[in-house]
């Protein structure tokens, strides 16, 4: 009898302790809530979302699609009118496509127009990024990894100067190197854009950062200690390190030239050696000479041709960018 009853108090004490576990989880759980509605709230004060409790803001998604939107729409403004014939162009909305699509015509016209000068800026503004923006990245890479990686009397004086050069707009250095050509007799030559781009202080200083982060310097040492030269040590273990940081800079360097405008047109004069930004701004003012014909189309459909190798290049480099999003990001 005696030893029932202690069965029965023992599922009892079982089923009470089994009771009191579910309640502790239950309570368990609600302060897991309050922690975490607690901390949306902090997040939501501070300006940022927790990663492990991420929330949607409509506002921010709001101003994104705005800034797309304003983003993209020279781009769109660009296909459309492309696709126009000069009387559709001037006929029709800006956003609206024309009666016929002329993408093809507007293509093979914009190639045999003034018998395929158009090749020839194409060709020449390719020489000036390839040449001088290629050199400026690769005189930007070794300049940036020497000033981060060794230690020389003037090292601060060199620093003051890229800085110093880096404030100087580039336009207020357009006349005096426009009159020390002319005095080198280089004016209305290749050389007039190709020198000038060599140089990148910005380029520079972004390597000379970038080096003194991605590049440890014990990996350095253990390479000289192996017996590695200076020139192999960079080459083969500094620069593939180097990569996000190249790309940035090769890409910063070939847009500025790509896109330069006010060099050619102080530097240049025969429209043999134009770049694209100055051969399309002769087109666009061509029917405000006397006799001139109006060839918008053609003019649309250059500039679109024009930004294809950019675009091109940034998704073709976006890689490089993203594998050194984390670089230095964690402490070991």
């Amino acid at each position: 009898m005696s030893a029932a009853a202690s069965t029965r108090l023992t599922d009892a004490e079982l089923k009470a302790q089994e009771k009191a576990a579910r309640k502790a989880e239950k309570e368990r759980q609600k302060r897991i809530a309050a922690d975490e509605a607690a901390e949306r709230r902090r997040s939501a004060r501070a300006g940022f979302a927790n990663v492990n409790n991420p929330r949607r803001s409509t506002l921010m998604t709001a101003l994104c699609a705005i800034f797309a939107v304003y983003c993209l729409f020279p781009f769109v403004y660009l296909v459309i009118n492309a696709t126009k014939t000069q009387a559709d162009f001037t006929s029709t909305f800006g956003l609206g496509f024309g009666k016929s699509f002329a993408l093809w015509d507007n293509i093979v016209t914009v190639f045999t127009y003034q018998g395929g000068i158009f090749g020839r800026w194409l060709v020449n503004t390719l020489l000036y990024v390839v040449v001088g923006a290629g050199g400026a990245t690769l005189l930007a890479i070794m300049g940036g990894y020497a000033l981060a990686k060794f230690r020389f009397p003037g090292r601060k004086a060199v620093f003051a100067v890229i800085i110093g050069s880096i404030s100087v707009p580039g336009i207020a250095l357009a006349v005096p190197q426009f009159l020390l050509f002319a005095k080198l007799g280089l004016t209305n030559t290749p050389w007039a854009m190709i020198i000038p781009s060599l140089i990148s202080p910005f380029g520079l200083y972004l390597m000379w950062i970038f080096s003194e982060q991605a590049v440890p310097t014990e990996l350095l040492e253990a390479a000289r200690v192996d017996g590695a030269s200076e020139f192999r040590t960079f080459w083969t273990i500094s620069l593939p390190l180097l990569a996000p940081g190249i790309v940035t800079t090769a890409l910063f360097t070939i847009v500025a030239t790509w896109n330069n405008y006010f060099l050619p047109l102080i530097m240049l004069k025969d429209a043999d050696w134009y770049p694209l930004t100055i051969g399309l701004n002769q087109w666009k003012d061509q029917a405000s000479t006397a006799g001139g014909q109006a060839i918008q189309n053609l003019v649309i459909t250059g500039s679109l041709i024009t930004i294809i190798p950019l675009v091109i290049a940034f998704l073709c480099l976006q890689k490089y960018w993203q594998s050194g999003l984390a670089a230095g990001a964690v402490k070991e």
